[in-house]
């Protein structure tokens, strides 16, 4: 498959609607990666401008891929090496293009969206034509608007029962990945 994820920290928004970097978080970069892994993701970028950040972040996943953790849970530095950081948006396309000969295709999330999107099978249909395609994921309190401006296709927000709608990230992309690249099982 030729899907990637990306899972941004900049730019996204706060409380207040403010454009703000927002810090990783251990169990993100650790579920996503899992979930990566399970359905066939190509690669999972982890997205932040900040160096320090990018550090820490390359650290944690070093003990992982070569330290005390790659030994202990060889399963863990299967789907950790899915893991990429990026200091940006650009880099990450730049990234996949020279990987894949093409620009990828950008889908972005979000539990707002209300203008016109694309449903999960429609989605799944762009997957099954095997150009890249790059699911965009925030942190915070969403994307900023200047990421979905840039989007060829804005994913159908998750709904549940119940009016309640703010699922972890971590959360929301094991059930995009499950809706468009799961098996069917109906027993």
């Amino acid at each position: 498959m030729n899907v990637h994820v990306a899972l941004l920290h900049y730019p996204v928004y706060n409380r207040q609607r403010q454009i703000i970097v927002s810090a990783f978080t251990n169990l993100d970069i650790h579920d996503i990666a899992r979930a990566a892994l399970t359905y066939g993701v190509s690669r999972f970028y982890l997205v932040t401008p900040l160096e320090d950040q990018r550090q820490l972040i390359e650290r944690l996943l070093s003990h992982w891929r070569e330290g005390y953790g790659s030994t202990r849970h060889p399963e863990r530095k299967q789907a950790l090496e899915l893991v990429t950081p990026a200091a940006s948006l650009a880099e990450v396309v730049g990234i996949i293009e020279t990987d894949c000969g093409q620009k990828p295709e950008l889908l972005v999330t979000s539990a707002s969206l209300a203008e016109a999107t694309l449903s999960y099978s429609q989605a799944r249909e762009k997957i099954n034509q095997g150009n890249p395609l790059l699911i965009l994921f925030g942190t915070g309190w969403g994307l900023a608007e200047e990421v979905l401006a840039m989007a060829d296709s804005r994913l159908a927000p998750i709904r549940g029962l119940s009016d309640y709608n703010h699922l972890s990230v971590r959360s929301a992309v094991a059930i995009i990945l499950d809706r468009l690249m799961g098996r069917i099982n109906d027993g």
